[in-house]
């Protein structure tokens, strides 16, 4: 394979265009994430059993097409690269299909309701995984240097966190400003300006950016292949399990954040509240990935401790409310956050590493294929995560609107809270078992060289 400026030392405008692209990312996913859910069952009217099943539902849909699109992107040449085309031709057709998935009809029957969700979900998946696989991979292709990719990554998450900080703080007040006469209305026009802001951002993710490693033209690979190429790749394996985990404990807990401030503390604006409290914790945790990296040099392990303290401190959040403590309830959620994000930007470094490993234990380089089963595992975590808070709460007697049981309530706030916590112990397991760590990833990459001179 020929490649050229392999180790460039990319400029701080294409570090920060890369880093606005998650900004739109979040602006979509973090969006549907937060608040989909309850304004399906609240606004749209949509029962919480037809949710959980949607949310399976849309896995199996996932599992079809997110190894497709990652296939495509790695076989696509064009005049920009690989992955930045599809920045450009994707990014708005997404932001489309944001605005319908939140455009609600509740006087539609049932039914009708069903098949509007299930259509609309589907193509809003889909449109986002032709945007995300992409950005993801595209990391990988603009260096090969390690610490630029982990600058990179820091950009990626420092600019993440400020657009969730943004959007968890203005998106309650701004459905309540825009939707006065009516909540759906003002779901609608929220999602009119975060699709706007979506597409905005990936195209100066794609004006800005480039691709430095340059690969050849590839024969065709089937799938068997590169499944049993990414099966030996260890380091792969356990970013992957740490994703499913990660995806199962985040989107889970984001589902049911808001339903936990509007039922259990009993005020949908002390979300806001929260919002404003963890938006700085949440930049300077991931600022600080780096300097932990540089100390253990290993990113896997990095992970791993950053998820250990993440768990630890929402296990404590237990203990504490916004009525009663909300001095010592806001402070562990600043610090929850602070771990977390340190987490967020480690696990996603890992990913191109693992890349630049597979090719040398298998000879076959497939990035776009191996971050397909990223993403897809992250949202077959999401899928579980929801689906589950869903049934529970279905099961339980969660009535849109209405003062809930105990029952319901305790699976809210222990989602909130306890199940996390230890599903963060539990990723802080998995990846305290990934060993590629910065002097054997520059060795490796050194092998490659050699091998592609010869």
């Amino acid at each position: 394979m020929e490649s050229k400026n392999e180790n460039v030392k990319v400029p701080l405008i294409s570090k920060i265009a890369y880093g606005f692209g998650d900004v739109g990312c979040n602006f979509s996913w973090m969006f549907v994430s937060n608040f989909l859910m309850i304004f399906y069952t609240d606004v749209f009217g949509i029962s919480m059993a037809a949710v959980s099943a949607l949310m399976l539902f849309s896995r199996f849909w996932d599992a079809i097409n997110d190894p497709i699109v990652g296939g495509l992107t790695d076989k696509t040449k064009t005049k920009w690269g690989r992955y930045r085309p599809w920045l450009l031709i994707a990014a708005p057709i997404t932001a489309v299909l944001l605005i319908m998935t939140f455009w609600a009809h509740p006087d539609w029957s049932d039914r009708s309701k069903v098949i509007y969700m299930v259509i609309t979900y589907c193509l809003l998946v889909l449109g986002y995984t032709c945007v995300n696989i992409p950005y993801g991979t595209l990391c990988g292709a603009m260096t090969q240097d390690i610490d630029e990719r982990a600058k990179i990554n820091t950009s990626r998450s420092v600019s993440a966190m400020v657009a969730i900080g943004i959007i968890n703080i203005i998106t309650v007040p701004l459905i309540g400003k825009l939707g006065s006469q009516s909540a759906k209305t003002g779901y609608l026009l929220v999602a009119i300006i975060y699709g706007c802001i979506f597409a905005a951002c990936h195209f100066f993710c794609f004006a800005k950016t480039k691709e430095q490693v340059i690969m050849p033209e590839k024969e065709k690979i089937s799938i068997k292949v590169q499944l049993r190429a990414v099966m030996q790749n260890r380091p792969y394996i356990l970013a992957l399990i740490g994703q499913v985990l990660f995806g199962f404990t985040l989107y889970g807990r984001n589902a049911d954040v808001l339903y936990y401030f509007t039922y259990v503390e009993g005020n949908a604006s002390y979300y806001t509240t929260y919002s404003m409290c963890i938006i700085i914790p949440s930049i300077i945790g991931a600022a600080c990935f780096q300097s932990v990296f540089r100390k253990l040099n290993n990113k896997g392990r990095t992970a791993s401790i950053f998820a250990l303290l993440t768990g630890i401190s929402m296990l404590c959040m237990f203990f504490f409310n916004v009525k009663e403590t909300p001095a010592a309830f806001y402070t562990l959620a600043g610090i929850t956050q602070f771990f977390f994000s340190g987490f967020n930007t480690a696990i996603y470094a890992i990913i191109p590493d693992c890349v630049e490993y597979g090719e040398w234990k298998t000879g076959l380089r497939n990035d776009g294929f191996q971050y397909a089963f990223v993403s897809l595992g992250n949202k077959i975590g999401m899928a579980i995560g929801t689906a589950l808070l869903a049934a529970l709460l279905g099961k339980y007697g969660y009535v849109a609107n209405q003062v809930q049981n105990p029952a319901v309530l305790s699976i809210m706030r222990h989602s909130f809270t306890t199940i996390p916590g230890v599903l963060w112990i539990v990723t802080a397991i998995v990846l305290f078992f990934y060993r590629l760590n910065k002097k054997r990833y520059n060795e490796i990459v050194e092998d490659l060289k050699k091998n592609r001179v010869k």
